[in-house]
């Protein structure tokens, strides 16, 4: 059906926001609290050519509404806002823009940054006090009316506990652009990452989640397009709702829904990185693309002194007001509609210490948390918080509720250090090994979301062949990213050919994954660190869709092969043993049942067999200890286990406790004699006895069980 500039719009309804197919036409919904009018503008099948323009004929609790019969899936849309262009005063109206629906499922076209994409002159003296008349409606993405049906199979979410969950960040592009197993036209997009070759490599390792990087629509910063770059990360909202249109061949939600089909087939739930901070917009010189054109007011926090600036609690130039009743439900609407209507599994909230901003800045018992908490729908859902911004006050870990898991960063930072051999860690990697009780005491060890690496740094390989950032490639002199990274290159910064230096940087690289397996709490890989993955350095690599970024799917040399193989190995040690995913924090007491033997759930030991007395923990050269861990809680069975840590270089004969803690040690796993299948320094073979001594080799982690006690049913040796 064709619709001429005069054909009629009838009232519609105000709810449900954005553009609702009925199956007999489409209505549209809008909220904007301070407009005037506001206009519905329909386009061609190209998107370039405005075929009607037709005022929403109805208002409703400051939603503008109206729908349209006969009209069908597939139809382009955007919205012009008439109102005051008053940025002193906050409001930032101009009808000459045509905006993105906030609601949209779907849109066509790509930003193209053009002088028209601003409300004002750009480069006019006034800056944003000008106004600018220019239409840019050709160099917007437009709103696409979509079907929301699937023929979803018999599908079985895989609803993994938390303490069986093991996560995967990853990148869809990254992960599949150099897969040649992958089909060409795939690479790069939703069903490339959901190819069998990527499932069987993630099912292989026991991944049980994997984590996505904004798979929600976003845009390139104008400065990085001036310079032929890209936002490869996409931490840059351009809607809440649509995903990435790069990312699939064809408009609509359709295969990103065959790609999370296909990875709950595998038994691998998806969690997606969202970015509810703030949008590309930016600060009050961004451009006006959408929320900014609607109701600037209403959408942003706004300083109170000078409303035409904006709070940038997010460091991107704006933050966005989810304190406010419409802004809270867009983004509880967002959320609900990834969940029932994609069937996605959780959410890690990008800086989401400004999500939870209210009038009073942090608020734990704020809107934002109260909503998500008491939400029937997403009470299923895995919820993970970057407990930080880069506001007053914006460093939140451990502040957020219950339900929630947070990225440990003080984990990440004292376990890095400790490996490194800095002085002081012995306390706080005991702490960090045990759950992080000072931080999360209030709930358990899984609130702690376990890393040694993520997007943002360092891969594992180059964390341990760097001591500094080489962030060139990213065009900013090498000013970008941090300098804080506890790295250490083992002797040579970058590639070597040397093999005592590239043997001790596998052997670190064990030692890193091996603690992050046994840590209580929740384990999280970066794609690619169990294949070696390299960024030449680069930390702040947000900009770079290119072989810096990309995960590299060549075969793998022998030695990489046997790390993956590692790394598939240690995740399975930690899924046989109960005892390293306890649900509660240790005691340093007797189990229940257990206090005759007056063995403690968790007993710290020195190298003389002896429990650390307090003197030694404040020692700083101090840099080997052992955990004994008593078994699993109660429930459940498991072996004793004993984990002995040595970050010094040099060896320490590391004497094994009396009988009371166990009889029969064997290893289970010893990452310096673990380098490759044909080292010819072999893990000990023999168990040990009590009061033994065990050789612990320099820079190494050892895993010993205690096999003399009854196991549970369905044990894995």
């Amino acid at each position: 059906m064709r619709i001429g500039p005069r054909s009629p719009i009838q009232p519609g309804r105000p709810y449900p926001l954005g553009a609702t197919w009925t199956g007999r036409g489409v209505n549209f919904a809008l909220f904007s609290e301070n407009a005037e009018k506001v206009e519905l503008c329909l386009f061609d099948v190209s998107g370039k050519k405005e075929t009607a323009r037709l005022a929403l004929p109805e208002r409703t609790d400051d939603v503008w509404h109206g729908y349209i019969p006969n009209l069908r899936p597939g139809q382009l849309y955007g919205y012009r806002v008439y109102g005051p262009y008053d940025p002193q005063g906050g409001n930032r109206f101009n009808a000459n823009k045509l905006l993105v629906d906030p609601y949209a499922r779907a849109l066509s076209g790509v930003l193209q940054w053009h002088p028209s994409c601003y409300g004002y002159r750009h480069g006019h003296p006034k800056a944003d006090l000008s106004f600018d008349k220019r239409d840019n409606a050709r160099h917007v993405p437009k709103g696409v009316v979509v079907k929301t049906d699937y023929p979803w199979g018999a599908q079985h979410l895989p609803e993994t506990p938390w303490h069986d969950t093991v996560v995967y960040e990853a990148h869809v592009r990254g992960m599949t652009l150099k897969n040649p197993d992958i089909p060409a036209q795939d690479r790069g997009r939703f069903l490339g990452l959901s190819h069998p070759a990527v499932l069987e490599h993630l099912v292989g390792l026991g991944v049980t989640a994997v984590e996505l990087l904004p798979v929600q629509s976003f845009a390139s910063e104008p400065h990085l397009s001036e310079r032929g770059m890209t936002n490869y990360w996409g931490y840059n909202p351009l809607s809440f709702f649509a995903p990435h249109p790069a990312y699939a061949q064809n408009h609509g939600p359709d295969e990103f829904k065959a790609m999370v089909e296909r990875f709950h087939d595998a038994g691998i739930e998806v969690i997606l990185d969202v970015v509810y901070n703030h949008t590309c917009e930016g600060n009050h010189l961004g451009p006006t693309l959408s929320w900014r054109g609607i109701d600037n007011r209403s959408y942003y926090h706004l300083t109170s002194e000078d409303p035409r600036y904006y709070h940038n609690h997010s460091g991107c130039g704006n933050t966005l007001n989810v304190a406010h009743p419409r802004v809270l439900q867009m983004v509880m609407d967002s959320l609900r509609y990834w969940v029932e209507t994609m069937h996605v599994d959780g959410f890690r909230f990008d800086l989401a210490s400004a999500v939870a901003r209210g009038p009073r800045g942090f608020e734990a018992s704020g809107a934002f948390l109260a909503a998500l908490r008491q939400d029937p729908v997403l009470q299923r859902a895995k919820l993970i918080a970057e407990p930080w911004d880069l506001g007053p006050q914006g460093y939140r870990l451990g502040g957020f509720p219950t339900g929630w898991r947070e990225w440990n960063d003080a984990y990440r930072n004292v376990v890095r250090g400790y490996w490194r051999g800095d002085d002081g860690h012995l306390g706080p990697v005991a702490t960090r090994l045990s759950g992080s009780s000072d931080l999360f005491w209030k709930r358990s060890p899984l609130a702690s979301l376990n890393y040694i690496t993520s997007h943002d740094g360092f891969t594992l390989s180059d964390l341990v062949s760097y001591n500094g950032k080489h962030n060139q490639a990213n065009g900013e002199n090498n000013a970008d990213g941090t300098n804080y990274n506890l790295s250490w290159n083992c002797g040579t910064e970058g590639p070597s050919d040397d093999p005592a230096i590239t043997r001790l940087r596998r052997q670190q690289r064990r030692n890193l994954l091996a603690t992050l397996m046994i840590s209580q709490g929740v384990p999280m890989l970066l794609m690619g660190d169990e294949r070696g993955r390299s960024q030449q350095g680069n930390n702040n690599a947000y900009c770079q869709d290119s072989d810096i970024s990309w995960m590299d799917w060549s075969p793998l040399t022998a030695e990489e092969q046997h790390f993956q193989d590692f790394v598939r190995d240690v995740i399975a040690l930690r899924r046989n043993h109960p005892a390293l995913r306890r649900l509660t924090f240790f005691t340093g007491k007797p189990k229940p049942g257990d206090e005759t033997s007056g063995i403690k759930d968790v007993t710290w030991l020195s190298p003389q067999g002896w429990e650390i007395r307090a003197e030694e923990w404040s020692v700083p050269q101090n840099r080997c200890l052992g955990m004994h861990i008593n078994g699993a809680e109660p429930g459940e069975q498991d072996d004793r286990l004993i984990i002995l840590l040595n970050a010094h270089s040099d060896s320490i004969p590391f004497t094994l406790p009396g009988p009371a803690y166990g009889h029969h040690w064997t290893v289970l796993l010893d990452t310096a004699r673990a380098d490759t299948p044909t080292d010819d320094d072999d893990e000990p073979s023999r168990p040990f006895g009590w009061g033994e001594t065990f050789p612990l080799l320099g820079r190494s982690l050892v895993i010993l069980a205690d096999r003399t006690l009854p196991r549970s049913e369905g044990y894995l040796p």
